[in-house]
């Protein structure tokens, strides 16, 4: 079990400086203020906001702009933004900056959604590397008066035979783009198999830009061994802090040199469920927050002995109040389940077959056809 390591350095995006060098990486329906909040209350880093699109900020849509809400301990506005049109992402970065007082913009090019990699988005846009290079110089321009940093985030490419991360990484570079995050996964693998940490290595000797690592940060131990490993500039964290928050307390120890915390027992853990609530009610509402909150209850919970009446009066609860009976007859003093460390959380599926517009594997510098229904009706992910 890791214990101490030396202070790693902080990761400069423009003028930007976030120490220790820890991202929340943006998960839809999952990294709302409230939770983004809750890990921000962990330890240091960057909290990015769950993706919106960029049509949806420069049309004004509904949906789009609430999701563009902010909790007050946010010294820094981070949003990820996804789109496939230039003029739409750069127009977007000027409302983001300009209207909502956002500090850094990360592009997604990883999303491997079938919904949008067939119309072109998502993962399957880095093949084409004129637009890619096209969004991401918009981008970039966009945001230049604001003096707010441009990032991007990809995946290894489509495929093991349509690789893309090396051309991703130097277009991103000689487009002014603050840092690349690499996902060592293919679009094919979505979130199965092990994140291949060498691409993540290979980049980092690639470019000479900021890269950050993605994928299979389970444990505080896990982001010191990929630093080491890849050299990489900071961490991009995903799936390993659902319903395990205080993972941000651990980094922010491991990664500046100072003793991990111990463990939580089931009563810090049941506390950490009711401020997540308690958040989500004040953020939504109580009803919608707790229905929101449901999701949350076996992620925190994975391991312990809580008994399957209790777990599954959990996943149905409707309020605070009930919340709190609920919890009352759990265990306080039970230990963290030790057997959890390492494993994976949330969706894992396995390999499937990345959909893609008709032709598009052709050629990797030209596109035909419209790609505006890429970015429709998709906002968070």
């Amino acid at each position: 079990m890791l214990t101490t390591v030396p202070s790693v350095a902080p990761l400069r995006l423009g003028s930007l400086r976030v120490g220790p060098p820890v991202v929340l990486a943006p998960m839809a329906g999952v990294t709302n203020a409230a939770f983004r909040r809750l890990c921000a209350e962990q330890g240091a880093g960057l909290y990015v906001c769950e993706m919106i699109t960029s049509r949806g900020v420069v049309e004004r849509d509904e949906k789009t702009l609430n999701m563009l809400v902010f909790a007050d301990v946010e010294d820094v506005r981070s949003v990820q933004l996804y789109g496939v049109d230039p003029y739409y992402v750069g127009e977007a970065v000027k409302v983001l900056a300009g209207d909502f007082g956002v500090a850094h913009v990360d592009l997604n090019f990883g999303c491997p959604v079938p919904k949008v990699t067939r119309k072109g988005g998502g993962a399957a846009l880095p093949y084409k590397r004129g637009l890619l290079e096209a969004i991401l110089r918009s981008a970039v321009a966009a945001a230049a008066p604001y003096g707010i940093p441009v990032t991007m985030k990809t995946r290894k490419g489509i495929d093991d035979d349509h690789l893309t991360y090396l051309d991703a990484g130097r277009i991103a570079e000689d487009a002014g783009a603050a840092a690349i995050a690499l996902h060592g996964r293919t679009a094919v693998q979505h979130y199965s198999g092990t994140a291949d940490w060498s691409s993540i290595a290979s980049l980092k000797e690639h470019v000479g830009i900021p890269v950050l690592g993605n994928g299979d940060i389970w444990e505080a131990a896990d982001a010191v061994r990929m630093l080491d490993a890849t050299g990489a500039d900071g961490v991009v964290v995903g799936r390993g802090c659902l319903g395990r928050p205080w993972l941000f307390r651990d980094l922010a120890a491991a990664l500046s040199g100072a003793p991990v915390p111990a463990l939580p027992t089931l009563g810090e853990v049941t506390a950490m469920m009711r401020r997540h609530a308690e958040l989500l009610a004040e953020l939504m509402g109580e009803d919608r927050g707790l229905r929101d909150m449901r999701k949350h209850m076996a992620w925190y919970l994975k391991g312990f002995v809580a008994g399957q009446q209790v777990r599954a009066s959990l996943g149905m609860v409707s309020t605070l109040a009930d919340l709190d009976a609920l919890l009352a007859e759990l265990d306080p003093s039970q230990p963290y389940p030790e057997a959890e460390l390492g494993q994976p959380r949330g969706r894992q599926g396995s390999p499937r077959k990345v959909a893609l517009p008709a032709g598009w594997l052709d050629d990797p510098d030209g596109v035909t056809g419209d790609l505006a229904d890429a970015e429709l009706d998709i906002s968070g992910g």
